[in-house]
């Protein structure tokens, strides 16, 4: 038992600080491997957990001047502790976010969908195919993804494969891949509800889905006669999975390895790098955040490309289950059974 609920004492506002309520926050893998010390940040201890969340802004001190009493507001980096019913915060570790998108999409929006649209955006350019009016009326207004117009009198459209396809990241990258007009091969693992969860993730705007049995079938074949073989694969499980889903990558692809639920390594056959010079990349988002923290600009872009899809409609919350905060134990332990389709959400 790490955990406890606790009462405190709320600090006092200084000039440069923010008091926030917060409304929801969800609980992630990564929240659970920073409370077992297995995870590349670690918190001082007595610590809040939680690194995701959004909360609406109380008070602000006096030389506060990008936010007002009413904003909604998510952690701008990991770390600071979103489990909790109120918070005062430096002003810059928080993110000014719309208030018109449903609260459980802004809860979850700065970890699992700010990752999905780097992995897609950073490491190939994925070209999409022939794209439909409301796709085109899209492009129009997000540079994000302009560039990809250049690409489309051409070409079939590009794919991308990814395990863990249920997880939140393979629910964003199913959804922001139909938005660009990118396939996408899923892979799950089998499980007795299968059938309801394929359907489900079709229903997102899935392509393909595929248990890890069978992509070393002969079927996949069939896939790849209307789909092309994946230039990019997002792996967030390790082991076999990886190897397997490697074998599909076409020539010159790319790997992003982003979590490693099977805590087994990532296993590469040799001629997969010498016959078709596969590449091996790493992505971790509060990296790309440290690394973009002067590039404000950065940051704004993808936030608005998100807020956007979600008021369109084309990106919305994974499954969740709403669990009040003295339940907490009980959620816990819910998000760490094998095979849960829903993300547990602290309600605040």
């Amino acid at each position: 038992s790490l955990f406890r609920l606790k009462d405190l004492e709320v600090p006092k506002l200084g000039d440069s600080d923010v008091h926030v309520k917060m409304l929801a926050a969800p609980i992630n893998p990564a929240d659970i491997n920073m409370i077992q010390g297995t995870y590349a940040i670690l918190s001082p201890l007595p610590a809040v957990g939680g690194n995701e969340g959004v909360g609406e802004v109380l008070e602000v001190g006096s030389r506060v001047s990008a936010l007002k009493p009413g904003d909604w507001v998510i952690p701008a980096d990991a770390g600071l502790g979103t489990w909790r019913t109120r918070g005062v915060f430096p002003e810059e570790m928080l993110l000014k976010v719309p208030s018109d998108i449903p609260v459980l999409c802004a809860a979850t929006l700065s970890v699992n969908p700010c990752t999905a649209l780097r992995m897609l955006t950073d490491f190939e350019t994925l070209a999409p195919g022939k794209p439909s009016a409301k796709q085109e009326e899209f492009w129009g207004d997000l540079p994000v993804f302009s560039a990809m117009k250049i690409w489309i009198c051409s070409h079939p459209g590009d794919s991308v494969i990814q395990n863990a396809a249920n997880s939140g990241v393979g629910q964003a990258v199913i959804q922001i891949a139909r938005a660009s007009g990118v396939k996408t091969i899923n892979v799950v693992r089998d499980r007795p509800d299968l059938p309801q969860l394929v359907e489900r993730l079709v229903a997102l705007g899935a392509d393909h889905v595929v248990t890890e049995e069978m992509l070393r079938k002969p079927e996949m074949k069939d896939i790849f006669k209307s789909t092309p073989k994946p230039r990019l694969a997002l792996n967030c499980v390790g082991g076999k999975s990886t190897t397997e889903m490697l074998r599909h990558l076409q020539p010159k692809g790319t790997m992003v390895t982003y979590g490693g639920m099977a805590k087994q390594p990532v296993m590469v056959p040799v001629s997969a790098f010498i016959f078709r010079d596969v590449r091996l990349r790493g992505f971790w988002m509060t990296q790309w955040r440290k690394d973009h923290a002067q590039d404000q600009e950065s940051v704004a872009g993808m936030m608005d490309a998100l807020c956007q899809l979600i008021r369109r409609g084309q990106l919305t919350a994974p499954a969740c289950t709403e669990v009040p905060l003295q339940d907490y134990r009980a959620a816990l332990e819910a998000s760490m059974k094998p095979f849960v389709s829903s993300k547990q959400i602290l309600l605040l």
